[in-house]
């Protein structure tokens, strides 16, 4: 019999349309809740397929559930036109009930994280344990420049210019942060991704050209520093070694904001971050 881990797809049907979800069935018999990922924008669920492998080679047995937001990937756009943090948070406790699914442990990449510590505050009794994985705050300028600048309304274009900003918008969000600041004090020196990598991000993007933009605004729009302190569940901050500059530097002041929460550095990009994932969730 096979040892390889398997990721299965389906939809579950909210008001606003279909949610698009990939989950790995528990791995063994366990009465751990199952963990609830959520991925960073612009693009999809597809992104922590390798973070979902890697936990399950770090021990991990609970049920794994990764949607994509509403909005993003292959799930249905958000019904506001200017949907809130408070909304995706509300969708995913949705998506919850659809799934038949009581409680959960949350896991947040970047843009996640935010709608992960909101539902943490709004549904603490549909909570377990929360993780952090990329959570930072923006002085006032900076995220006057990236409400303006970063996640721009798009459409199809007669002589697809559409195709080639997609690209170059994924592309550039490597090297510098905001992307759009393309100037030494904002490179972020990570190494370039391959060719696939690029080439599936900027698919997930195009999927959802005309919504991609709604659940970045909620995420840059909402203020960490206020809300974290309300969390009333355990959560873990990682400092990862293979984060953006902005990102490595915010862990440990967005850990202190959370009462009694744990910041753990890691080290070796995502299989660093499954084994510090697994170790909480799963202490010896």
């Amino acid at each position: 019999m096979s040892d390889a881990v398997l990721i299965d797809r389906r939809f579950v049907r909210l008001v606003e349309g279909l949610v698009h979800v990939r989950e790995c069935a528990a791995s063994a018999a366990t009465s751990q809740v199952p963990l609830y990922l959520m991925h960073a924008g612009p693009a999809s669920a597809r992104g922590l397929e390798p973070l979902m492998l890697a936990l399950r080679q770090h021990g991990l047995t609970q049920q794994l559930i990764a949607p994509d937001t509403l909005g993003n990937g292959d799930s249905a756009a958000p019904a506001p036109d200017r949907p809130d943090i408070t909304y995706f948070a509300e969708s995913v406790r949705r998506v919850l009930d659809a799934l038949g699914i009581d409680k959960v442990d949350l896991y947040g990449s970047h843009t996640g994280c935010r709608t992960a510590a909101e539902l943490s505050i709004l549904f603490p009794d549909r909570v377990g344990r929360v993780i952090f994985d990329g959570i930072s705050e923006y002085d006032g300028e900076l995220k006057k420049e990236i409400l303006a600048h970063y996640a721009p309304e798009m459409k199809p274009d007669e002589m697809g210019r559409h195709l080639v900003w997609a690209f170059h918008f994924i592309r550039d969000q490597i090297f510098h942060f905001p992307y759009f600041m393309r100037d030494p004090a904002h490179r972020t020196y990570r190494a370039m991704p391959s060719n696939e990598h690029l080439h599936a991000h900027t698919v997930d993007v195009l999927k959802a050209l005309t919504t991609y933009h709604k659940p970045y605004l909620a995420a840059f729009n909402y203020e960490p520093t206020k809300r974290l302190p309300l969390i009333t569940r355990p959560v873990l901050v990682l400092e990862a070694d293979t984060e953006p500059p902005h990102l490595k530097s915010a862990a440990a002041q967005m850990a202190e904001l959370v009462p009694g929460s744990v910041l753990v550095r890691t080290e070796g990009g995502i299989e660093g971050k499954a084994k510090a994932i697994a170790a909480y969730l799963n202490p010896t």
